[in-house]
């Protein structure tokens, strides 16, 4: 079970409700009753009482082998992206970056010492990992997550490194502390970073931050290739570019946003 807050105002019901919800996964898409209650440690009684509920308000359904999630829960991630503003913001952009590369896209933010997917345009085409909105890997692993952890000052970048991933992945190679921050030095210098199947084999990407108004690097975007498929020049010589351009409109947009009054936004 997650660990709980102390506050007088912690609402207990209210957390043992996200802790059923966080107890599905992509392994175990459907779960009974009796392993949702193993895995967040929570009494069958008041395991079945939350499922009831979920049910009621659409977030779970009843299935042959137990329970399973209902897409209405991808509402409660996109609650979040939509009052950034960040995917009403980054879509045309991203939708012209992939029309462009002919591969997919990404924007993720940093979590802990996880990189969480908040927003993704992607092209039909395998890869090692499957990833959807809400999707967790290792930062330091990333492209994506050396670029977050770039806009970082040294000593957070330590600090946020020592909380433990929730990612449920174990990348394929991961790089000392003392080579991440060499790594993340010439990420700052360059404006980029590129990974070649450090995360997963088969897995080759590029990435480049997004900034606000005040020049914060507030999230990451990326095009992701099949390294079977693509070699690293032509993602640096071809895709590179254009994710640049991407992220620079991106960044240009989100600052403009910032200087509209809240009661003038479309």
């Amino acid at each position: 079970m997650a660990e709980r807050g102390s506050g007088p105002d912690f609402i207990e019901a209210l957390a043992r409700g996200l802790d059923v919800i966080k107890a599905f996964d992509t392994v175990e898409p459907q779960l009974s009753m009796a392993e949702i209650a193993e895995r967040t440690g929570l009494a069958r009684p008041t395991v079945r009482r939350i499922l009831l509920t979920l049910e009621e308000l659409g977030y779970v359904r009843s299935t042959r082998r137990g329970f399973s999630l209902t897409p209405r829960v991808v509402e409660l991630g996109m609650s979040y992206v939509h009052s950034m503003g960040l995917w009403e913001v980054a879509r045309p952009h991203m939708e012209a970056l992939v029309d462009r590369t002919g591969e997919s896209s990404s924007i993720a933010q940093l979590d802990g010492s996880d990189i969480v997917y908040v927003a993704r345009v992607a092209v039909p085409k395998i890869i090692a990992l499957r990833v959807v909105i809400g999707t967790r890997f290792p930062a330091a692993s990333t492209s994506l997550g050396k670029v977050l952890l770039s806009g970082l000052p040294t000593a957070e970048v330590e600090r946020v490194l020592r909380q433990p991933s929730r990612a449920g992945v174990v990348a394929r190679s991961t790089p000392s502390l003392p080579d991440l921050l060499d790594e993340l030095r010439e990420t700052r210098a360059r404006g980029w970073c590129l990974t070649d199947e450090a995360l997963a084999a088969g897995i080759r990407s590029v990435a480049a931050p997004l900034r606000d108004g005040t020049g914060q690097v507030v999230a990451a975007l990326n095009v992701t290739v099949h390294a079977a498929e693509t070699p690293v020049e032509t993602l640096v010589e071809h895709h590179l570019p254009s994710l640049l351009s991407a992220a620079s409109a991106i960044s240009c947009d989100l600052a403009l946003r910032g200087t509209i009054p809240a009661t003038e936004r479309a």
